[in-house]
């Protein structure tokens, strides 16, 4: 008999639901609240959820996201009284199987239920993941035509990445890559080498950040023995060993000013000259380049030379951070996994939905790049089995202890750990307020972009935090 979980703090509706489907042959549990709920899908194992939206201690829309991030697998129909078709569009979003309003017809539901059952054959689960779904993520890595570095993920703020990344790979245009550290733009830069008709030439990327003038001139150009101090032996320079291929030039706006002017000239007259030397060395080089910071306003402010901009500025595409990319993060944390496990020679499995529940309410502040060095952490200590919480570094295992609101210290042992999902998800919600607040300098204006709320709402969320 399969069963059912009917969550819904309408005492009567329940229990006339509860009958029904009891009569059509269909286990059905009853719980009045969404923490409870989860609780119970935990403990016990059911073939779909039917959940209120509105409940007494958090909405449907929470629920739902926790249950399909722990348990994906498992169908969930949304209940309502709200007619509402953003909500429907909403959920749906959000993974709902499908939408009802109320008053509720029997028929209806049953229909609905006897689809969404139908259609899911309920395969058994690896810590939220199911088996088929792991095996379809390994599948995916292994049949993708890009760099084994690079994997898609499935959320809309990756779609449109790739989709921008396959429109331009293609052509010879000059690429700005924008995007916090650790979101992989180099990695998006090998992508759309590996795409272009460059794939067979050499890929070289180039860290710009903490070169001098003179150092930052002998690494792209070259130099000839005896240019200058130390130059003990001739040097081929990045530009000469990219030729008839890809040059990534990672966080150019800090090259020196004067190196920026010979970076110019190789560009528009496809030459350059070793430092020291006379001779002009023809190269063929497309130039992908890439920065945390808009390169528009680094030229308005005198550090980047605007016409040089502009040679760059053929196409952009902005890298955007984990946090955006919720959806993605468990996908991108087993595919990081399978890599680590391979590396180690292990079988870990995957992890715990505690583990779950931390990555994906943390802000990822290093983005992709701390994920997999978290990965490759609790891989390391993870014998086999789950990767627990005991595995993880401890900044990531206890971001959810609540700041103290005097010093913004995390303090455990003045205050317990809640349980009740409403609040959880309020000091979650906070907490990253907080963070992006200080990320941007408390810039308001760009928090609440980075939030995705308008300002009205940041302020309003802000007063909470003072109080």
């Amino acid at each position: 008999m399969q069963a059912i979980l009917i969550i819904d703090d309408d005492v009567d509706m329940c229990l006339l639901l509860q009958r029904f489907l009891s009569k059509n042959n269909y286990r059905a549990d009853v719980i009045h609240s969404g923490a409870k709920g989860l609780q119970l899908l935990s403990e016990h194992k059911y073939n779909l959820v039917l959940c209120d939206f509105r409940l007494g201690d958090t909405d449907g829309r929470e629920v739902l996201k926790t249950i399909k991030a722990l348990y994906p697998s498992i169908p969930v129909i949304i209940v309502t009284g709200y007619s509402d078709i953003r909500i429907a569009v909403d959920v749906v979003k959000l993974g709902a199987y499908d939408y009802v309003t109320k008053p509720l017809i029997p028929a209806e539901v049953l229909s609905i239920i006897e689809k969404a059952l139908s259609s899911s054959n309920s395969p058994s689960e690896i810590n939220g993941f199911s088996n088929v779904a792991v095996e379809e993520l390994k599948a995916r890595r292994v049949s993708q035509e890009t760099t084994e570095d690079f994997f898609e993920g499935s959320s809309t703020e990756s779609k449109e990445l790739y989709k921008q990344i396959h429109v331009i790979a293609p052509t010879n245009y000059s690429v700005i890559l924008y995007g916090e550290s650790g979101t992989g733009k180099e990695v998006v830069a090998k992508t759309i080498h590996s795409l272009s008709e460059r794939k067979d030439y050499p890929f070289i990327a180039m860290d710009c950040g903490t070169l001098t003038k003179e150092l930052a001139g002998s690494e792209l150009f070259g130099h000839e023995k005896g240019a200058f101090t130390g130059a003990v032996a001739t040097k081929t320079g990045h530009f000469e060993i990219a030729h008839k291929g890809t040059l990534l030039l990672d966080e150019v706006a800090n090259l020196p000013y004067d190196v920026q002017v010979s970076l110019l000239r190789v560009i528009q007259e496809r030459k350059f000259k070793r430092v020291g030397g006379i001779k002009d060395i023809d190269v063929d080089v497309r130039i992908i380049v890439a920065s945390n910071e808009n390169l528009q306003d680094a030229y308005k402010k005198g550090r980047f030379r605007e016409d040089l901009y502009h040679r760059f500025n053929e196409f952009s595409i902005y890298v955007p951070p984990l946090r955006m990319r919720k959806d993605d993060i468990m996908n991108f944390a087993l595919y990081f996994l399978d890599i680590s496990n391979n590396e180690l020679n292990k079988k870990i499995t995957g992890f715990s939905p505690e583990v779950i529940t931390l990555f994906l309410n943390y802000s990822w502040p290093g983005n992709l790049r701390e994920l997999r060095n978290i990965i490759r952490r609790a891989a390391l200590l993870t014998d086999k089995g789950d990767v627990k919480t005991s595995a993880l570094p401890m900044e990531l295992a206890n971001h959810h202890l609540v700041p103290d609101p005097v010093n913004g210290s995390e303090n455990a042992s003045s205050k317990p750990l809640e349980t009740d999902l409403k609040t959880a998800a309020a000091e979650a919600e906070m907490e990253a307020i907080r963070r992006v607040l200080k990320q941007v300098n408390y810039n308001k204006t760009k928090a609440a972009k980075i939030l995705n709320i308008d300002r009205k709402t940041l302020y309003n969320k802000m007063r909470h935090l003072e109080e």
